[in-house]
């Protein structure tokens, strides 16, 4: 009874004397990741100024919906869920997740990771809600991703084996499910240019 007490009760305690709850130990483009002690540990909800849910202080997912407001200026329709939730299996790859508003791609399809990619993992046998990070870097063989809440004595930046087979990107760790992405917003620029492209086209298509 006592074991299953402790066992229960050791996800809720800071096992690190170097670390206090709440303290800010990393940062990816201004925005803060804060360390929380055990992954179970609940410091409440984080609301953002216009009353938008970034969800329970200092957890994985609060980081991650965080970074998207902050960084991307990104709010996702349903704000709650936990971290595993946030990829949709029943979606075929490269589809819009309408909870999230991103599109997602599994782990082992065409599409590679790219720095801002919020990647999914699935349950675990010591966290049975996964987990999410934001990825910081990537390069032919390897993926770089910032996280909140990794554990008491894990870090806030992780490398990640990545490998290609053919046309298709397999990032090397079993609980990857795969990433969600924001879609790329044409600047005023761009689009002048593929309206003076197009009308290129077409001009060039009379003669």
């Amino acid at each position: 009874m006592l074991l299953a007490l402790i066992w229960k009760a050791a996800p809720l305690w800071n096992w690190n004397p170097r670390y206090h709850v709440g303290q800010e130990i990393d940062r990816l483009n201004g925005v803060a990741v804060f360390y929380n002690g055990g992954v179970g540990h609940s410091s409440g909800r984080n609301l953002a100024p216009d009353g938008y849910n970034l969800g329970i202080n200092y957890q994985c997912v609060e980081f991650v919906k965080r970074y998207y407001y902050e960084h991307l200026n990104h709010k996702m329709p349903d704000s709650y869920g936990h971290a595993k939730q946030f990829f949709d299996a029943a979606l075929s790859d490269g589809a819009r997740n309408a909870k999230r508003d991103l599109f997602q791609y599994a782990n082992g399809g065409p599409s590679k990771p790219r720095p801002d990619d919020l990647l999914v993992f699935g349950p675990s046998l010591l966290n049975r809600y996964g987990h999410v990070a934001i990825v910081s870097a990537v390069t032919d063989t390897g993926v770089e991703i910032v996280q909140q809440n990794p554990g008491p004595f894990g870090r806030s930046r992780e490398w990640l084996p990545l490998r290609s087979e053919g046309s298709l990107w397999m990032c090397q760790n079993g609980r990857v499910l795969g990433w969600l992405r924001k879609a790329v917003e044409r600047t005023a620029a761009s689009r002048v240019a593929e309206e003076t492209n197009r009308t290129s086209s077409v001009a060039g298509s009379r003669r």
